[in-house]
């Protein structure tokens, strides 16, 4: 058994879970929060054994072989060194740090300690992304990759009110292309690598945070678009445009429906069954490494992780958005 304490003690937190009780190898043994009561409530509703308020503490122990972090964006990076520094296997929520400095430092930390660090990044993991490329041959040259995730946030009404609650404060490292944006970028790295020109246009809020945004990556042979946003909803789905067809993507963050369309109208539904929770291919793939003693994912590697920063860094600093973490 893969023994994992969780940092975070939210829906996501849960639904991680949830997914990792599907796979063989998980047991959560332990719970840290900042509030006891917070900690205990969480605890006994998941069936942990232990838990924590002071984070030194939880990642001393003996029992925890690896940990799930899930905290604002803004203590990613801190939580997890700390971690790694103790000889625990992490996989952190995504965006894996607030900066690209900060990711250096745990991919560092994470080789110097001999233990994995992993980006949650979900969508990329799953059997319906990773199908994606084996059907390349049947419409490309591939011209253009086109991503659009555009979620209207709750919290957005708050902000609208003089709230700012976390979602849309850069105390946190938060705003929209950390939080949607990554979503489409990250699987762009994964297909087509590293683009060469990057050109970013959004809206920044009074908070400091961008709203929305709209970014191009030029590649040597092609061009990606991309579209997100936190104030307004979007339901056009995501493609992949070749000079014989195109690779329909229903949802960028967790694709379930994929389809080639060819010029003379044929379709081709390349889709493959998978679970409803789709966290359940990332909990798997982290799990099996270090099962396997394996250095690094090979779907979720640091390098591709470490490139996604770099592009939300030139991005960021486009648009004009910087984090109290930047300096």
């Amino acid at each position: 058994m893969i023994r994992f304490g969780v940092i975070g003690t939210n829906w996501i937190t849960e639904k991680f879970i949830d997914a990792a009780n599907a796979v063989e190898g998980f047991h959560l043994t332990a719970v840290y929060s900042r509030k006891e009561n917070t900690a205990k409530e969480f605890a006994v509703k998941h069936g942990a054994t232990h838990i924590y308020t002071n984070l030194e503490e939880m990642v001393s122990s003996s029992e925890i072989d690896a940990v799930y972090i899930a905290s604002p964006n803004s203590l990613h990076a801190e939580q997890s060194i700390v971690c790694m520094q103790h000889g625990k296997h992490v996989i952190c929520e995504k965006p894996l740090a607030s900066n690209q400095r900060e990711v250096k430092k745990m991919i560092h930390t994470a080789k110097e300690s001999n233990v994995q660090v992993m980006e949650a990044m979900k969508s990329t993991c799953t059997p319906n992304f990773q199908g994606i490329k084996a059907h390349w041959y049947k419409f490309g040259p591939i011209q253009r990759f086109v991503a659009n995730f555009c979620q209207y946030s709750s919290r957005y009404n708050a902000y609208k009110e003089g709230t700012i609650l976390n979602a849309f404060n850069p105390t946190f490292s938060n705003g929209a292309i950390m939080d949607i944006g990554i979503y489409c970028i990250y699987p762009m790295v994964t297909l087509f690598g590293p683009p060469k020109k990057v050109l970013a246009s959004g809206h920044l809020l009074d908070s400091g945070v961008d709203g929305q945004g709209t970014l191009l990556f030029q590649y040597e042979e092609m061009e990606a678009v991309i579209m997100y946003s936190k104030i307004t909803n979007s339901k056009l789905p995501n493609e992949i445009q070749g000079e014989k067809g195109s690779i329909i993507i229903d949802k960028i963050s967790s694709p379930s429906q994929v389809s080639i369309v060819y010029h003379d109208g044929m379709i081709e539904d390349l889709s493959l069954p998978q679970k409803e929770n789709t966290m359940y291919y990332e909990a798997k793939e982290f799990i099996e490494l270090i099962k396997n003693q394996q250095t690094e994912s090979t779907i979720n590697t640091l390098e591709r992780s470490l490139i996604t920063t770099q592009l939300i860094d030139e991005a960021r600093k486009q648009i004009g958005i910087t984090f109290p973490a930047d300096h």
